[in-house]
């Protein structure tokens, strides 16, 4: 039996922060286990880490269920919620209920994340009565950006800070048993926060949510590219990995790799 379930991330509201992060492979998955992460996100923020996408929209139902399958390989404490990727749940509810059924039977998922408020209350709720946990994603929706008009911080005025106190009000109604805050001021982070009796996952959001989440290429400081305001990199992986490529270059090419403890015993 995990360690962490949905109950005990649902019930966790006054216990010990929660530390998440993103995965996208067996390796990373195993690392972050071994750490004790309480929760890894399979986040569709891999058509960008990891895939090469200009963002979240190109990424499909089978390549999610395909690292969705790797993460949980790799996982033995953790709850693992899944990122269903656009258009796997917007089209109608039935066509949502197998969509995110499949991550829970095939890959191995132990929940799934959606993007949106107030629109998502019957689709939340159609999910978990047919026993499909359901974590909330509300504020920046990387799969709306072409609605947003970019990568704004939103909840900047007080029409929209209320909408989204209400959205989240109205998504713990519907049954998740967790939210995601993206890019939204930190005192209206800590109002929905203190609103809700569920945990708030935040990410851009302030110091005040319940528990932090970081992609895990960012945390680990694996992209060439300045991060964004909101990330800690608690490495520099890029330019240590960019520097063992160059060292291995060079003794290849100057003939020092490999040397005799790297060869097996002549033939004798």
């Amino acid at each position: 039996m995990k360690h962490w379930n949905v109950e005990r991330i649902r019930t966790n509201k006054k216990g010990e922060r929660l530390a998440c992060v993103t995965a996208s492979d067996y390796t990373g998955a195993r690392l972050a286990d071994s750490a004790e992460i309480p929760l890894i996100l399979v986040g569709d923020s891999l058509g960008m880490t990891v895939l090469g996408f200009e963002s979240t929209l190109p990424v499909t139902l089978a390549m999610m269920l395909h690292h969705t399958a790797a993460v949980v390989r790799g996982v033995k404490d953790a709850l693992v919620v899944a990122d269903m990727p656009f258009l796997t749940y917007q089209a109608s509810i039935p066509e949502a209920i197998t969509n995110a059924g499949r991550f829970l039977q095939e890959a191995g998922a132990d929940a799934v994340k959606v993007e949106g408020g107030a629109l998502r209350v019957g689709l939340v709720e159609a999910l978990t009565q047919n026993g499909i946990p359901v974590m909330g994603h509300i504020g920046l929706t990387p799969q709306s950006i072409n609605q947003m008009g970019g990568y704004k911080v939103q909840g900047r005025s007080q029409a929209a800070a209320e909408q989204l106190l209400q959205d989240a009000c109205m998504l713990e109604q519907a049954g998740v048993f967790a939210i995601v805050l993206e890019c939204i001021p930190p005192d209206v982070a800590e109002k929905i926060t203190a609103a809700l009796s569920i945990p708030t996952i935040g990410i851009g959001a302030g110091p005040a949510c319940d528990g932090q989440i970081l992609v895990m290429n960012d945390l680990l400081g694996l992209s060439l590219q300045p991060p964004a305001k909101f990330v800690k990199q608690y490495a520099t992986l890029a330019k240590t990995l960019q520097e063992a490529f160059t060292t291995y270059r060079q003794e290849v090419q100057n003939k020092t790799f490999p040397a005799k403890e790297h060869s097996y015993a002549p033939l004798t």
